[in-house]
Order: structure tokens, then sequence, then C-alpha cells
């Protein structure tokens, strides 16, 4: 096996930081045998050399999630939480506040209406549901059985 040095002007590979890729680079500068700066061969950049990155070791594996499949990184306090299924969320949401919502005080939609936060209302399509959040000029989050729409309104 035949090992050479490296000198300026030799070709190595390294990360280009403006094409985000590794590349082959010209060596532009070197301190002692160090090599400290680069010129990228594909876009021209000159740059501080940064090495290709080594081949990633086996001991933080990304370990697979039984209940939803989701993948979650192993790390040195234990395994990150996974995030919870926004659609989950919402029907969840719409359980817990089911059993408090009386049905005859609930405003008829109006697409020109002027409704408010946690106003009930009842729509022709989507049926009874409660305002999240208004969005001015003239948008509302509303929050059904179904999950989250934004419809129309009068902020």
């Amino acid at each position: 096996m035949r090992t050479t040095t490296l000198s300026a002007g030799d070709i190595i590979e390294a990360r280009c930081t403006r094409c985000r890729d590794i590349l082959n680079h010209r060596i532009v500068a070197m301190v002692g045998e160090k090599v400290v700066r680069v010129e990228c061969n594909t876009c021209g950049g000159v740059h501080n050399y940064y090495p290709p990155p080594s081949a990633k070791s086996a001991s933080s594996p990304r370990q697979a999630s039984p209940r939803t499949g989701a993948t979650a990184r192993a790390t040195s306090t234990g395994t990150r939480s996974v995030k919870k299924d926004p659609v989950e969320a919402e029907q969840e949401e719409w359980s817990a506040l089911r059993p408090a919502m009386q049905v005859e005080r609930a405003l008829a939609y109006d697409l020109n209406g002027r409704f408010t936060a946690n106003t009930l209302l009842n729509h022709p399509a989507f049926g009874l549901g409660i305002v999240k959040q208004v969005i001015p000029p003239n948008k509302m989050q509303v929050l059904f059985e179904d999950g989250i729409k934004l419809l129309r309104c009068q902020a």
C-alpha cells in the first residue's frame, strides 16, 4: 500500500458549503500536514476544508414504535417521545368538550354572521361545532366532530 502526502493543488474529497454535497475539491492552503482551505471543482467556491463525514456507527439505531410505526431516535436519556397525531388530538378534544355543549343554545352558521371564540354553532353540512379561533378579516377555525375546518365569517 502506497501512502502519498497531500500538498496544495491536489484533489481531495470534501463537503462543499455551497453545493451541500461531498464533491472533489482542489487544496488551496495547508498548515503543516493539515488541509485548511479548498476550492470546489463543481461550483468554484473557496471555503474551509470540511472532511466528508465518517461512516455512522450502529450505536444509536432508530427504533420503530410498535403502536404507530413512527421512528424515534435513541438518545443518552432514552428515546424521544412520538408526537400525537393531530387528527387524534382533535378527536380527543371534541370528546372532552361534547358533554358540556348545550345543543339548544347553538347559533345557526351564516356566511355573514359574527362569531367569537368558544361560540357553539350548528353548520348545515358539518353539524355541531365550536369556534376555536377567529382569524381577521373574515375567517374562523371551527372544531367539528370530523376535525377542524376553516370557515368564512365576519370578524
